[in-house]
């Protein structure tokens, strides 16, 4: 390789990299490379790309060397960067690669931080999935069953028997003695649906106070020739006067 050609090639790098290349040597080059796109502005992505030229250069390949200035860059991510490299070179062997080698890994790099945004989405995505199914699991609560059931009524009454005694000691706390023991008497009194399930013949109960001797009448028994009959004996009498109408 003269001298001549190597020259004649950073002449070119400089003119599409000018901030980007820095000529360390007659025989080596550094170019910081970005993606072609931007995907995350919060996580910037910049690799620094060192190409040293052997004396073959270019039939045979220039080393190549990686090194992350901005982000992340793991060592699996690293090594398929190079790899890839090394397969453009081997295509490109016999003519000026340098350009050829960094707009690959700029197209390589976009690629790569592509991957990591759909990964981040995809893993932001799981963890609200997961979220929403332990929230679904919280507000559905445990399935109800009979024996769940008859535990939770038991339970229940149980609670609400200690709070109504509870509430009626701080009612009689709050009472005089004469209106504690009204209260008590009141208490005590039964209901009017307990005098009724204690006594269900209690309909029948107005029959005892029946007159002996009492006579009852049908009056549906009677047509209405006989209730005029007795309307007029009823006139020429003192007696009460009952009248039928229609």
């Amino acid at each position: 390789m003269s001298a001549e050609v190597l020259t004649e090639e950073f002449e070119v790098l400089e003119s599409i990299y000018p901030t980007e290349l820095s000529i360390v040597s007659d025989r080596e080059i550094q170019i910081d490379v970005e993606p072609d796109e931007t995907i995350d502005n919060d996580h910037p992505f910049k690799l620094q790309l060192s190409v040293h030229y052997p004396d073959e250069y270019p039939d045979s390949l220039p080393h190549l060397t990686l090194v992350a200035i901005e982000g992340e860059l793991e060592d699996t991510e690293h090594e398929a960067l190079l790899d890839s490299l090394t397969e453009v070179g081997e295509e490109n062997v016999g003519m000026a690669m340098t350009f050829t080698l960094v707009s690959h890994l700029r197209e390589q790099m976009t690629s790569l931080v592509r991957k990591r945004a759909d990964q981040l989405m995809a893993e932001e995505t799981e963890k609200e999935r997961l979220a929403i199914e332990a929230e679904e699991a919280r507000t559905r609560g445990t399935p109800v069953t009979v024996e769940s059931f008859k535990a939770w009524k038991i339970k229940f009454t149980r609670e609400m028997t200690q709070k109504k005694t509870k509430d009626e000691e701080e009612k009689l706390r709050a009472l005089s003695p004469k209106e504690r023991e009204e209260w008590k008497r009141a208490a005590t009194r039964p209901t009017g649906r307990q005098l009724f399930e204690k006594n269900k013949n209690l309909e029948h109960d107005d029959d005892s106070f029946v007159e002996e001797g009492a006579v009852s009448v049908d009056i549906s028994q009677y047509d209405r020739s006989q209730l005029r009959a007795h309307e007029d004996d009823d006139d020429d009498g003192d007696g009460v006067h009952f009248s039928d109408s229609d």
